[in-house]
């Protein structure tokens, strides 16, 4: 006799985003919604891509489903939250705000979400607009993807907390 596999729900992304974030302390775990909801309306028709790795929680906004099209990411990790340049090297910055010095990336460290919001990072943002191979869509609602969890991870809390 055949038996057939019963069918487990999936976990919708959303589920498996609050899931990741829950992970983290409850005054970084604010920080990171709130720094999230910034990013997600300031593009909103972005595919939001989502990496739960080893060091770093990281949510891509991407203007397709490739990694390689990535606008800016939110890296998070016990100790705070980055704003990520996936293509930052390329990137004018007068006000000398961008850290890193790889051949690609660059990032800022944020303090709140209302650093999105500061003239020389919003000028960054335009400017990563710009430049990106593809442009965002636009009309329509972005979705969010689950690209890889990492089974073994950092803590994401700090001792004590």
């Amino acid at each position: 006799m055949r038996q057939v596999a019963k069918s487990v729900p999936a976990v919708s992304p959303a589920k498996q985003v609050a899931s990741f974030i829950a992970k983290f302390d409850l005054k970084m775990a604010r920080f990171i919604r709130s720094t999230r909801a910034a990013v997600r309306k300031r593009f909103p028709t972005a595919v939001e891509l989502v990496y739960d790795n080893y060091n770093f929680f990281v949510m891509g906004f991407c203007t397709t489903e490739r990694a390689s099209d990535c606008i800016v990411s939110l890296a998070a990790n016990a100790k705070g939250v980055g704003l990520c340049f996936y293509w930052g090297a390329k990137l004018p910055d007068p006000h000398k705000i961008l850290l890193g010095s790889g051949n690609q990336t660059r990032f800022i460290r944020l303090e709140s979400a209302a650093t999105l919001a500061r003239p020389e990072v919003e000028a960054l943002l335009k400017a990563a607009v710009a430049q990106a191979k593809s442009p965002l869509p636009a009309t329509g609602r972005g979705c969010t993807i689950i690209k890889s969890t990492s089974a073994k991870q950092r803590p994401r809390r700090l001792p004590g907390k």
